[in-house]
């Protein structure tokens, strides 16, 4: 290896170094990565491989090397995945090459990018959506070529009925919707020329039919009661726990949440809601006080914007919704309160019940709650059960 190539390795280094200590990487864990890249420059200089050459494949015979000489460590891995990633990021090496896509996967993805820059859904939609046409198209094309224009209406009903009953309510429908979606999708693009969309079968769920699932008046200040605030976490979590409880904001919209959308003067908090809406939101007293406190003197110093950061290196915001979640139900289990659900959805739930109990109107619910539908709140109508006794009919032959 020629020494202008050892001299760029040993620059690419101590960047690295920098970046992994301002992640909030240990010291140890630091060294620990640093003299693993070190071996591997070694390695790459008796392998007479240059930086410019590095990619998946030569990391993979490294780390069999390392394998063979029982050098191998837990993080070894992920620390030359990193690595590699800072490499491509400063142009250092090449950029991997796009694997080529069969047919199918091209139509897929090109759905998928349809969803987001055309109809401006969410990458959550598309998440949720992109599995069921991924299935529905192995199922019919499992044994023949992609061909659009064999798809029938038996094609789609089958595939409804085969896997609808195999799902909960709620996910049956998210199936047919995506199915409609798919298919007026291939009728716009002029992939198919019947309107087949309007051959997917309707999936029955009474929107009446359960009560909303909450937790009872006194569960949620004992949840709030029994998290530990002397630590950077429970600060965290305390601030967590109580935006869901006092504004019934969503798991999603805590993890989107950033410095420049709290309003400190004001008092106002700004929330990026479902289907790209900005919402303003009063900031009450003890929501804000958790939040100071927590950025004051629990969260890590880390250049990401997010108001909320993972408590391990790297430090950034929360990748997805589930560590919201996670973090509610180790908050009930701490405070030894049952229930069925378990998500950060139950807190928005127990919000509107309470609400209810106190009187309020369901368009003082709808509007807290951020409801595009008056008949999304309507649910709650339900819990208020004294209102809902003198419409109830008499039982026949029953005593009025």
């Amino acid at each position: 290896m020629e020494k202008q190539t050892l001299v760029s390795f040993d620059a690419h280094l101590n960047a690295y170094n920098a970046l992994v200590t301002e992640w909030g990487y240990s010291p140890g864990s630091v060294d620990g990565q640093v003299q693993l890249l070190t071996r591997f420059g070694q390695w790459l200089e008796n392998k007479r491989t240059t930086i410019h050459s590095v990619d998946e494949v030569v990391v993979q015979q490294f780390m069999r090397c390392q394998q063979r000489a029982g050098c191998v460590r837990r993080g070894d891995a992920a620390a030359l995945r990193r690595f590699l990633q800072m490499l491509r990021e400063r142009g250092a090496t090449q950029r991997p090459k796009k694997p080529l896509l069969s047919p199918k996967q091209q139509l897929v993805a090109n759905y998928g990018r349809y969803l987001l820059e055309e109809r401006g859904l969410s990458q959550a939609a598309v998440v949720n959506y992109v599995p069921f046409i991924d299935q529905f198209l192995a199922v019919r094309f499992r044994q023949t070529p992609l061909n659009l224009a064999q798809l029938r209406a038996l094609d789609v009903t089958s595939f409804v009925r085969r896997e609808a009953h195999k799902l909960s309510p709620g996910r049956a429908q998210l199936l047919v919707s995506a199915l409609r979606s798919f298919l007026r999708y291939l009728q716009h693009r002029g992939k198919v020329t019947t309107d087949l969309a309007v051959c997917v079968p309707a999936v029955a769920r009474w929107s009446f039919a359960t009560l909303p699932k909450s937790l009872p008046a006194g569960d949620v200040p004992r949840v709030l009661q029994h998290c530990e605030r002397r630590t950077s976490v429970g600060r965290r979590n305390y601030a967590i726990l109580l935006l869901l409880a006092r504004l019934g904001l969503r798991a999603c919209e805590i993890v989107a949440l950033n410095f420049e959308d709290i309003d400190w003067e004001k008092a106002r908090i700004t929330v990026r809601s479902k289907g790209g809406r900005w919402v303003q939101l009063p900031l009450p007293a003890d929501v804000g006080k958790a939040l100071a406190a927590y950025l004051r003197y629990g969260r890590p110093g880390c250049p990401c914007r997010r108001v909320f950061i993972r408590d391990r290196a790297p430090r950034a915001g929360f990748a997805n919704s589930i560590a919201i979640s996670t973090l509610v139900m180790r908050a009930l289990q701490k405070a030894g309160v049952k229930s069925a659900r378990k998500g950060a959805h139950l807190f928005r739930h127990s919000l509107a019940t309470e609400m209810i109990r106190q009187g309020a109107s369901l368009d003082e619910i709808g509007e807290l709650l951020r409801h595009q539908s008056p008949n999304t709140t309507a649910i709650y109508a339900k819990v208020d059960l004294p209102a809902l006794r003198p419409l109830a009919l008499p039982w026949p032959g029953g005593v009025q």
